[in-house]
């Protein structure tokens, strides 16, 4: 009995001590599936890790806002429907059996904002030695498409870096980087 109410005490701890310091502590379930690696992945031009992972999101939890290198993330919503708000302000709703990329570089953060448990299966490629997901906090992360870049929309983007024109942002665009 001491020992529960021990553990019990050091969890509450735990929480109260990350409110004070202002990180989060989330409930969400990361179970790795597989991990691989390939000799040689050609879009990357040298070798690459790769993961295979389910993610579980409680009812009313808010992910962190975060990007994922290399190709991005292979996301499919086995369960529940699942909100995806992009650092930009855009938000898409997936629901059960949909599958969906998440961009490389596109700062983002999932939502269950249901009543029953998000789950996910996702698959990553990323080069040899570089993280499967980067914490971020909130930035608009990496134009997609030339038509972000006009009517000033180049100005949103901050995120890995400024524009510092539209042409700057569609060149940007172009050459992937």
């Amino acid at each position: 009995m001491k020992i529960i109410s021990l553990r019990k005490g050091l969890v509450a701890a735990l929480g109260c001590g990350a409110l004070i310091l202002g990180f989060s502590v989330y409930a969400a379930v990361n179970f790795t599936i597989a991990d691989g690696v390939y000799a040689n992945f050609e879009e990357f031009g040298g070798p690459a890790s790769t993961r295979m992972r389910t993610l579980t999101i409680a009812p009313g939890e808010i992910l962190g806002w975060h990007n994922h290198p290399g190709v991005g993330a292979y996301t499919i919503v086995k369960q529940g429907t699942l909100t995806v708000e992009d650092g930009c302000g855009f938000e898409t709703v997936y629901t059960q059996n949909q599958a969906f990329l998440e961009p490389s570089g596109r700062v983002h953060r999932g939502k269950n904002l249901g009543s029953v448990p998000v789950i996910t299966a996702q698959m990553f490629i990323v080069p040899l030695g570089t993280p499967y997901t980067i914490d971020t906090g909130q930035a608009c992360g990496r134009p997609l498409k030339v038509d972000e870049c006009k009517g000033g929309g180049w100005s949103n983007f901050n995120y890995p870096r400024a524009f510092g024109s539209q042409g700057d942002c569609i060149s940007s665009v172009i050459n992937g980087k």
